[in-house]
Protein backbone atom coordinates (compact mmCIF):
# COMPACT_ATOMS: atom_id res chain seq x y z
CA UNK A 1 0.00 0.00 0.00
CA UNK A 2 1.00 3.64 -0.36
CA UNK A 3 1.70 5.74 2.74
CA UNK A 4 3.27 9.08 3.60
CA UNK A 5 6.29 8.59 5.85
CA UNK A 6 8.29 10.96 8.04
CA UNK A 7 11.70 9.28 8.38
CA UNK A 8 13.53 12.34 9.69
CA UNK A 9 12.54 15.63 11.31
CA UNK A 10 12.31 18.61 9.03
CA UNK A 11 9.97 20.64 6.81
CA UNK A 12 6.95 19.07 5.07
CA UNK A 13 9.04 18.73 1.89
CA UNK A 14 11.05 15.99 3.62
CA UNK A 15 8.02 13.67 3.68
CA UNK A 16 7.99 10.75 1.25
CA UNK A 17 5.25 8.68 -0.37
CA UNK A 18 6.36 5.03 -0.25
CA UNK A 19 5.11 1.50 -0.70
CA UNK A 20 4.85 -0.25 2.67
CA UNK A 21 3.26 -3.38 4.08
CA UNK A 22 -0.43 -3.18 4.89
CA UNK A 23 -0.78 -3.03 8.72
CA UNK A 24 -2.21 -5.96 10.64
CA UNK A 25 -4.69 -5.66 13.50
CA UNK A 26 -4.39 -6.63 17.13
CA UNK A 27 -7.34 -8.10 19.01
CA UNK A 28 -8.95 -4.74 19.84
CA UNK A 29 -8.12 -3.00 16.57
CA UNK A 30 -9.81 -2.20 13.29
CA UNK A 31 -8.16 -2.00 9.86
CA UNK A 32 -9.64 0.90 7.88
CA UNK A 33 -9.45 1.39 4.12
CA UNK A 34 -8.91 5.13 4.35
CA UNK A 35 -11.02 7.22 1.99
CA UNK A 36 -10.02 10.60 3.41
CA UNK A 37 -7.88 12.07 6.17
CA UNK A 38 -7.40 15.58 7.49
CA UNK A 39 -4.37 17.56 8.58
CA UNK A 40 -3.89 19.15 12.00
CA UNK A 41 -1.23 21.34 13.64
CA UNK A 42 -0.26 18.17 15.54
CA UNK A 43 0.99 16.69 12.26
CA UNK A 44 3.39 19.46 11.34
CA UNK A 45 4.61 19.74 14.92
CA UNK A 46 5.48 16.03 14.79
CA UNK A 47 7.29 16.16 11.45
CA UNK A 48 9.38 19.11 12.66
CA UNK A 49 10.01 17.46 16.04
CA UNK A 50 8.78 20.57 17.79
CA UNK A 51 8.71 21.43 20.59
CA UNK A 52 11.96 19.63 21.38
CA UNK A 53 10.54 18.20 24.62
CA UNK A 54 7.97 16.25 22.59
CA UNK A 55 10.80 14.18 21.11
CA UNK A 56 11.17 12.40 24.45
CA UNK A 57 8.07 10.38 23.58
CA UNK A 58 8.11 10.28 19.76
CA UNK A 59 11.83 9.87 19.10
CA UNK A 60 14.85 11.97 20.03
CA UNK A 61 16.82 11.98 16.75
CA UNK A 62 14.17 10.68 14.36
CA UNK A 63 10.52 9.57 14.66
CA UNK A 64 10.10 6.14 16.23
CA UNK A 65 7.06 5.60 14.00
CA UNK A 66 7.41 7.18 10.55
CA UNK A 67 3.68 7.00 9.80
CA UNK A 68 1.82 10.27 10.21
CA UNK A 69 -1.78 11.44 10.22
CA UNK A 70 -4.42 10.89 12.91
CA UNK A 71 -7.83 11.92 11.54
CA UNK A 72 -9.40 9.46 9.12
CA UNK A 73 -12.62 8.17 7.60
CA UNK A 74 -13.21 5.09 5.50
CA UNK A 75 -14.56 1.54 5.37
CA UNK A 76 -13.69 -1.27 7.74
CA UNK A 77 -11.45 -3.80 5.99
CA UNK A 78 -10.85 -6.21 8.88
CA UNK A 79 -11.32 -6.43 12.65
CA UNK A 80 -9.48 -8.04 15.55
CA UNK A 81 -11.06 -10.99 17.32
CA UNK A 82 -12.16 -8.88 20.33
CA UNK A 83 -13.91 -6.19 18.26
CA UNK A 84 -17.71 -6.16 18.63
CA UNK A 85 -18.80 -2.68 17.50
CA UNK A 86 -17.74 -2.87 13.85
CA UNK A 87 -17.57 -5.36 10.99
CA UNK A 88 -16.01 -5.33 7.52
CA UNK A 89 -17.80 -2.91 5.22
CA UNK A 90 -18.92 -0.50 7.94
CA UNK A 91 -18.31 3.19 7.28
CA UNK A 92 -16.39 4.78 10.16
CA UNK A 93 -14.47 7.88 11.19
CA UNK A 94 -12.10 8.60 14.01
CA UNK A 95 -8.51 8.39 15.20
CA UNK A 96 -6.37 6.21 12.94
CA UNK A 97 -2.65 5.61 13.39
CA UNK A 98 -0.95 6.79 10.19
CA UNK A 99 -4.05 7.97 8.36
CA UNK A 100 -2.08 9.57 5.49
CA UNK A 101 -2.14 6.21 3.76
CA UNK A 102 -4.37 3.80 1.88
CA UNK A 103 -4.90 1.70 5.02
CA UNK A 104 -4.60 2.55 8.72
CA UNK A 105 -5.27 0.88 12.05
CA UNK A 106 -7.47 2.26 14.83
CA UNK A 107 -8.45 1.08 18.27
CA UNK A 108 -12.11 0.09 18.40
CA UNK A 109 -12.95 2.63 21.11
CA UNK A 110 -11.50 5.50 19.05
CA UNK A 111 -13.88 5.10 16.12
CA UNK A 112 -17.56 5.82 15.51
CA UNK A 113 -19.97 5.16 12.67
CA UNK A 114 -19.67 7.82 9.98
CA UNK A 115 -22.48 10.41 9.97
CA UNK A 116 -24.90 9.29 7.26
CA UNK A 117 -25.47 12.77 5.84
CA UNK A 118 -21.88 13.77 5.05
CA UNK A 119 -19.08 12.60 2.76
CA UNK A 120 -15.95 10.74 3.85
CA UNK A 121 -14.06 14.01 3.37
CA UNK A 122 -16.34 15.88 5.77
CA UNK A 123 -16.22 13.04 8.31
CA UNK A 124 -12.41 12.98 8.16
CA UNK A 125 -12.36 16.68 9.05
CA UNK A 126 -13.99 16.03 12.43
CA UNK A 127 -11.92 13.96 14.91
CA UNK A 128 -9.17 16.09 16.50
CA UNK A 129 -10.73 19.51 15.89
CA UNK A 130 -14.27 18.44 16.72
CA UNK A 131 -13.29 16.55 19.86
CA UNK A 132 -11.13 19.44 21.07
CA UNK A 133 -14.01 21.87 20.64
CA UNK A 134 -16.54 19.56 22.31
CA UNK A 135 -14.39 18.61 25.29
CA UNK A 136 -13.10 22.16 25.76
CA UNK A 137 -16.58 23.67 25.84
CA UNK A 138 -18.61 20.93 27.50
CA UNK A 139 -16.19 19.17 29.86
CA UNK A 140 -13.53 21.74 30.77
CA UNK A 141 -15.61 24.87 30.14
CA UNK A 142 -18.92 23.63 31.62
CA UNK A 143 -20.92 25.43 28.93
CA UNK A 144 -24.59 26.16 29.62
CA UNK A 145 -27.47 27.59 27.61
CA UNK A 146 -27.59 31.38 27.63
CA UNK A 147 -23.95 31.81 28.65
CA UNK A 148 -21.67 34.28 26.87
CA UNK A 149 -18.92 32.36 25.08
CA UNK A 150 -15.92 33.76 23.18
CA UNK A 151 -14.02 31.66 20.64
CA UNK A 152 -10.53 32.95 19.81
CA UNK A 153 -9.47 31.61 16.42
CA UNK A 154 -13.07 31.13 15.29
CA UNK A 155 -12.27 30.60 11.62
CA UNK A 156 -9.73 27.79 12.09
CA UNK A 157 -10.12 24.04 12.39
CA UNK A 158 -11.04 23.90 16.08
CA UNK A 159 -12.73 27.31 15.98
CA UNK A 160 -15.27 26.46 13.28
CA UNK A 161 -16.39 23.45 15.28
CA UNK A 162 -16.36 25.42 18.55
CA UNK A 163 -18.67 28.14 17.22
CA UNK A 164 -21.20 25.57 16.06
CA UNK A 165 -20.95 23.33 19.12
CA UNK A 166 -21.39 26.34 21.42
CA UNK A 167 -24.50 27.39 19.50
CA UNK A 168 -25.88 23.85 19.79
CA UNK A 169 -25.74 24.30 23.58
CA UNK A 170 -27.72 27.54 23.32
CA UNK A 171 -24.83 29.89 24.09
CA UNK A 172 -24.38 33.47 22.89
CA UNK A 173 -21.21 33.24 20.82
CA UNK A 174 -18.58 35.84 19.96
CA UNK A 175 -15.96 34.82 17.40
CA UNK A 176 -12.51 36.38 17.10
CA UNK A 177 -10.93 36.26 13.64
CA UNK A 178 -9.25 38.35 10.94
CA UNK A 179 -10.99 40.91 8.74
CA UNK A 180 -11.44 38.56 5.78
CA UNK A 181 -13.20 35.96 7.93
CA UNK A 182 -15.76 38.16 9.73
CA UNK A 183 -18.68 37.33 7.42
CA UNK A 184 -17.66 33.69 7.30
CA UNK A 185 -17.68 33.35 11.10
CA UNK A 186 -21.11 34.99 11.22
CA UNK A 187 -22.31 32.51 8.58
CA UNK A 188 -21.49 29.51 10.78
CA UNK A 189 -23.48 30.89 13.69
CA UNK A 190 -21.53 33.50 15.66
CA UNK A 191 -23.78 36.17 17.18
CA UNK A 192 -20.94 38.70 17.36
CA UNK A 193 -17.50 38.97 15.76
CA UNK A 194 -14.31 40.76 16.71
CA UNK A 195 -11.61 41.63 14.20
CA UNK A 196 -8.35 40.96 16.04
CA UNK A 197 -6.42 43.13 13.59
CA UNK A 198 -8.37 46.15 14.86
CA UNK A 199 -9.36 45.26 18.40
CA UNK A 200 -7.80 43.33 21.28
CA UNK A 201 -10.64 41.33 22.83
CA UNK A 202 -8.73 41.07 26.12
CA UNK A 203 -8.82 44.86 26.48
CA UNK A 204 -12.54 45.34 25.84
CA UNK A 205 -15.31 46.07 28.32
CA UNK A 206 -17.30 42.91 27.51
CA UNK A 207 -16.94 39.97 29.88
CA UNK A 208 -17.63 36.31 29.16
CA UNK A 209 -18.65 33.18 31.01
CA UNK A 210 -16.38 30.98 28.91
CA UNK A 211 -13.42 31.63 26.61
CA UNK A 212 -12.10 28.89 24.32
CA UNK A 213 -8.71 29.95 22.98
CA UNK A 214 -7.84 27.89 19.91
CA UNK A 215 -4.85 30.12 19.13
CA UNK A 216 -2.99 29.78 22.43
CA UNK A 217 -2.42 33.45 23.24
CA UNK A 218 -4.70 33.91 26.25
CA UNK A 219 -2.79 34.68 29.46
CA UNK A 220 -4.06 34.01 32.96
CA UNK A 221 -4.19 37.71 33.84
CA UNK A 222 -5.99 38.69 30.63
CA UNK A 223 -8.45 35.84 30.99
CA UNK A 224 -9.37 36.77 34.53
CA UNK A 225 -9.86 40.38 33.52
CA UNK A 226 -12.61 39.57 31.01
CA UNK A 227 -14.19 36.51 32.63
CA UNK A 228 -17.35 36.79 34.68
CA UNK A 229 -17.28 35.37 38.24
CA UNK A 230 -17.17 31.54 38.03
CA UNK A 231 -16.05 31.89 34.41
CA UNK A 232 -13.65 29.52 32.65
CA UNK A 233 -10.83 30.21 30.21
CA UNK A 234 -9.80 27.09 28.28
CA UNK A 235 -6.63 27.21 26.16
CA UNK A 236 -6.39 24.47 23.53
CA UNK A 237 -3.98 26.13 21.06
CA UNK A 238 -0.17 26.20 21.14
CA UNK A 239 1.85 29.36 20.52
CA UNK A 240 5.22 28.67 22.12
CA UNK A 241 6.83 26.54 24.82
CA UNK A 242 7.50 29.42 27.23
CA UNK A 243 3.89 30.62 27.08
CA UNK A 244 2.67 27.05 27.52
CA UNK A 245 4.78 26.42 30.60
CA UNK A 246 3.86 29.75 32.19
CA UNK A 247 0.17 29.10 31.59
CA UNK A 248 0.44 25.59 33.00
CA UNK A 249 2.14 26.72 36.19
CA UNK A 250 0.34 30.00 36.86
CA UNK A 251 -3.03 28.73 35.73
CA UNK A 252 -2.88 25.73 38.04
CA UNK A 253 -1.75 27.80 41.04
CA UNK A 254 -4.22 30.65 40.71
CA UNK A 255 -7.19 28.53 39.69
CA UNK A 256 -7.15 26.70 43.03
CA UNK A 257 -8.46 29.74 44.89
CA UNK A 258 -9.88 32.12 42.27
CA UNK A 259 -13.47 32.06 41.04
CA UNK A 260 -12.26 32.75 37.50
CA UNK A 261 -10.21 29.85 36.16
CA UNK A 262 -7.82 29.81 33.20
CA UNK A 263 -5.99 26.68 32.14
CA UNK A 264 -4.95 24.34 29.34
CA UNK A 265 -6.68 21.27 28.01
CA UNK A 266 -5.41 18.39 25.93
CA UNK A 267 -8.11 16.50 24.04
CA UNK A 268 -8.76 12.80 24.70
CA UNK A 269 -9.35 10.40 21.81
CA UNK A 270 -12.86 9.10 22.47
CA UNK A 271 -15.23 7.07 20.33
CA UNK A 272 -18.11 8.06 22.61
CA UNK A 273 -17.47 11.76 21.99
CA UNK A 274 -17.20 11.09 18.25
CA UNK A 275 -20.65 9.53 18.48
CA UNK A 276 -21.92 12.72 20.15
CA UNK A 277 -20.48 14.78 17.30
CA UNK A 278 -22.06 12.37 14.81
CA UNK A 279 -25.47 13.17 16.33
CA UNK A 280 -24.87 16.91 16.07
CA UNK A 281 -23.79 16.54 12.43
CA UNK A 282 -26.76 14.38 11.50
CA UNK A 283 -29.07 16.88 13.20
CA UNK A 284 -27.58 19.67 11.06
CA UNK A 285 -26.28 21.55 14.11
CA UNK A 286 -22.64 21.09 13.11
CA UNK A 287 -21.33 21.19 9.53
CA UNK A 288 -17.62 20.41 8.99
CA UNK A 289 -15.92 23.24 7.10
CA UNK A 290 -13.36 22.23 4.48
CA UNK A 291 -10.96 24.87 3.18
CA UNK A 292 -8.84 22.89 0.72
CA UNK A 293 -8.55 19.34 -0.60
CA UNK A 294 -5.32 17.61 -1.57
CA UNK A 295 -4.34 14.23 -3.01
CA UNK A 296 -2.22 11.79 -0.99
CA UNK A 297 0.78 12.76 -3.12
CA UNK A 298 0.27 16.39 -2.07
CA UNK A 299 0.49 15.94 1.71
CA UNK A 300 3.67 18.08 1.95
CA UNK A 301 1.82 20.94 0.23
CA UNK A 302 -1.21 20.45 2.47
CA UNK A 303 0.86 20.63 5.67
CA UNK A 304 2.78 23.62 4.35
CA UNK A 305 -0.47 25.47 3.74
CA UNK A 306 -1.80 24.54 7.18
CA UNK A 307 1.43 25.60 8.89
CA UNK A 308 1.19 29.04 7.24
CA UNK A 309 -1.78 29.66 9.53
CA UNK A 310 -4.42 30.91 7.11
CA UNK A 311 -6.64 27.85 6.73
CA UNK A 312 -10.38 28.50 7.04
CA UNK A 313 -11.71 25.34 8.63
CA UNK A 314 -9.98 22.05 7.80
CA UNK A 315 -7.51 20.80 5.19
CA UNK A 316 -8.50 17.39 3.82
CA UNK A 317 -6.47 14.65 2.12
CA UNK A 318 -8.09 12.27 -0.40
CA UNK A 319 -6.42 8.88 0.11
CA UNK A 320 -8.03 6.87 -2.72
Amino acid sequence: MKAILCEKYGPPEALRLKEVEKPTVKDNEVLVRVQAASANPLDWHLIRGAPILARMSVGLLRPKDPRIGVDGAGRVEAVGKSVTLFKPGDEVFGFCNGSFAEYAVAQEDRLASKPANVSFEAAAAVPIAGITALQGLRDKGQIKSGKKVLINGASGGVGTFAVQVAKSFGAEVTGVCSTRNLDFVRSIGADHVIDYTKEDYTQGSQCYDLILDAVGTLSVSAGKRILNPQGNGVVVGFSGMFRLMRLAIRGKLTSKTASRKVGMMGARQSGADLADLKELIEAGKVVPVIDRRYALTQVPEALGYLEAGHARGKVVINCV
